[in-house]
């Protein structure tokens, strides 16, 4: 659903989409909050999905749509209603594992006090005792006291050793959703947050260092007019398969990612631009020499092409900067006649 809602939305019918999803809100008399257009462009981006067949029985009932309601919906249908709603379970888990932990720690500690309160008297009956058959009631208390630590304390070996193992199972549950929420969904590619983060640290790591990095950003030719004429399930799948061919090409400390729609960006570190050229020549070269068939009727579709363009970070720069330099020489690319790498320094020498 989000990946299809996002591929219109970062088309050509984007503004046709929001105009058309104030005025059915309007309509329907919900108020245009944030939330409720993020939900109705979902609703009407994806009129086949499981938010957009709720929202139909919702209107259909004639149920008052609340904020309640909107919160409802964002959190079981939208990716990051979902994500919070896992943030917040784990939350709660951790929370259970430490009040568990921490009450088993003071019924420990109270045990340890009169523990030692026991031993306190016995050292003080000892003394006292006058008779074998006193010693060995004092001995006999020492001993009853003694196995009720060792039990208590048994247990909270236990249940520490539980709380360690659920720690750490949340914590991987955790990573795991982190992971989630980097990566793009249909391609498995880095997702736009996790470049944005990666390109402000690659830029800051190479300021530091003073070493090469190169940005280079792709984009598939002619796009529009395939997901026109094939369907944009069709397109779906042509985007799984030229991702996964800059993922194979684009391995650590490479980062590939899906920067929207039909666009994708790998950010390279450490490497100069002839090298960079040379990977990304190879990207090309392979996604366009494949004939693609439609997988639903084996019809053919042809060959995909690409342009990219490619800008090296300069000492002080912002990845903004890089990124507007790169995207500049990725529209040389497509004006020069598609299908081809265009360097951003080449053009600045050459002007």
């Amino acid at each position: 659903m989000t990946t299809q809602v996002e591929t219109k939305l970062r088309g050509p019918d984007a503004f046709v989409l929001a105009r058309r999803a104030l005025t059915e809100m309007e309509s329907a008399g919900i108020w245009p909050t944030p939330l409720n257009f993020e939900l109705w462009l979902h609703y009407l981006g994806d009129p086949e999905g499981a938010l957009a067949r709720e929202i139909t029985r919702l209107l259909d009932a004639s149920d008052a749509f609340t904020e309640g309601t909107a919160e409802m919906l964002a959190a079981e249908y939208l990716p990051r209603g979902r994500l919070s709603e896992e943030i917040r379970d784990a939350g709660a888990v951790l929370n259970r594992e430490l009040t568990s932990v921490s009450d088993a720690i003071a019924a420990a500690q109270k045990s340890q006090a009169a523990y030692g309160v026991t031993l306190a008297d016995a050292s003080a009956n000892m003394t006292k005792a006058d008779a074998p058959a006193n010693l060995q009631q004092v001995v006999n208390g020492l001993t009853v006291a003694t196995s009720k630590v060792q039990r208590e304390n048994a247990t909270l070996e236990r249940r520490l050793e539980s709380s360690t193992k659920e720690v750490a199972r949340l914590r991987e549950h955790l990573e795991q959703v982190r992971r989630d929420a980097m990566t793009d969904a249909l391609t498995n590619l880095a997702n736009r947050k996790a470049f944005d983060e990666e390109l402000l640290r690659a830029c800051d790591q190479a300021d530091k260092d003073h070493s090469d990095l190169t940005l280079a950003v792709l984009d598939i030719d002619h796009f529009k007019r395939f997901n026109d004429t094939w369907g944009h399930q069709t397109g779906d799948q042509v985007l799984r398969y030229v991702a996964s061919v800059i993922g194979r090409i684009s391995k650590a400390p490479r980062v590939a990612a899906r920067y929207g729609g039909e666009e994708f960006a790998i950010i390279f570190p450490g490497e100069s631009a002839t090298v960079v050229e040379e990977a990304l020549n190879a990207i090309r070269v392979e996604i366009g020499s494949r004939a693609l068939r439609r997988r639903s009727t084996n019809d053919e579709l042809g060959a995909v092409t690409l342009s990219a363009g490619i800008a090296q970070f300069r000492m002080g720069e912002t990845g903004s900067s890089l990124l507007d330099r790169a995207d500049e020489a990725l529209y040389a690319a497509k004006r020069a006649g598609r299908n081809q790498v265009c360097n951003a320094e080449s053009m600045a020498a050459a002007a």
